[in-house]
């Protein structure tokens, strides 16, 4: 099955790839040749894509390389929404270069890396493993993390000589104890953290549409930081990257203050107080503001 998505509006496919490549230890996706494979779920079932984007950036170009099923047309339409969900294309991102262009911060980061969206994680317990397990490490480290949990216990085909994994089920991890996560060198702590979200999801006591039920931003972060080992950064970076709420805000995030302090060129990182100074203007875009500033890290 091949696929086409007109995308509309700023949009740079290269701009995104530079993110998506950050780290040489991702293993949610592969990256060769200026085409992205991903394995994805899909009504219980899987779907191996490729995806590249043509010269003028006005679409992205979909191959479904193996799938473990016929595919149809609901099939086609259920890729479609989840290639534009993760690449965030729905989003007019007129009025946030609009605002970025009149601040002192944001100008020259938005021209550098126009074009560029919030990549997502789809999957509420993917979004929220991945917060867990970023906590207070760097991100190096997390990534390795990720890595032994999703080899351990993530789904996965075998495709042209390479592994293509799904994210482990909450089901699975459910039924797992500290010391089983232990082994991956994970803490008691972020296993616990782990473990109990994993239960909440297999139980139906957390969906991402309840959350994204709550109605604003601020409602669903109350949500989040009630679960246990799900503090502020946390339920922002969730907010972020899962549930959409471009006004959600990870004030607390390191690499945001280390951003700042780069940018301004100062000797010392910015105060709680100096970021909601600087941070004034970008009411309703504080996600894509906090986004466009970490990518000047790497």
């Amino acid at each position: 099955m091949e696929i086409e998505i007109p995308v509309r509006g700023a949009f740079s496919f290269a701009e995104n790839m530079g993110y998506l490549t950050r780290s040489t230890n991702e293993c949610m996706y592969q990256i060769d040749n200026h085409k992205i494979t991903k394995l994805i779920p899909l009504q219980g079932e899987h779907v191996l894509l490729e995806i590249s984007s043509n010269d003028s950036n006005k679409s992205l170009l979909i191959t479904c390389m193996a799938s473990s099923m016929t595919l149809n047309e609901q099939h086609r339409a259920s890729i479609i929404n989840y290639v534009e969900d993760w690449f965030d294309l729905e989003r007019d991102l007129t009025p946030f270069y609009d605002m970025a262009q009149n601040d002192p911060l944001l100008r020259e980061v938005v021209k550098r890396f126009y074009g560029l969206r919030i990549l997502g994680i789809s999957d509420l317990f993917e979004a929220l493993c991945w917060g867990i397990m970023g906590q207070q490490i760097n991100l190096t480290f997390a990534y390795t993390l990720k890595r032994r949990f999703v080899e351990a216990y993530g789904k996965h085909i075998e495709w042209n000589g390479q592994n293509h994994y799904l994210f482990p089920e909450p089901q699975q991890i459910a039924a797992l104890t500290v010391e089983d996560l232990r082994a991956l060198q994970l803490t008691n702590k972020k296993s616990e953290y782990l473990i109990g979200v994993a239960q909440l999801i297999a139980d139906g006591r957390l969906t991402k549409e309840q959350l994204l039920a709550a109605g604003d931003c601020k409602s669903a972060e109350k949500q989040l930081v009630q679960i246990r080992g799900i503090g502020p950064w946390t339920a922002n970076y969730v907010l972020m990257r899962c549930l959409r709420h471009s006004s959600a805000f990870p004030i607390d995030d390191v690499g945001l203050h280390l951003a700042i302090k780069h940018l301004l060129d100062s000797d010392r990182k910015p105060t709680i107080s100096e970021i909601r100074q600087l941070s004034a203007n970008w009411s309703d875009w504080e996600a894509y503001a906090t986004f466009y500033l970490w990518r000047c890290l790497y």
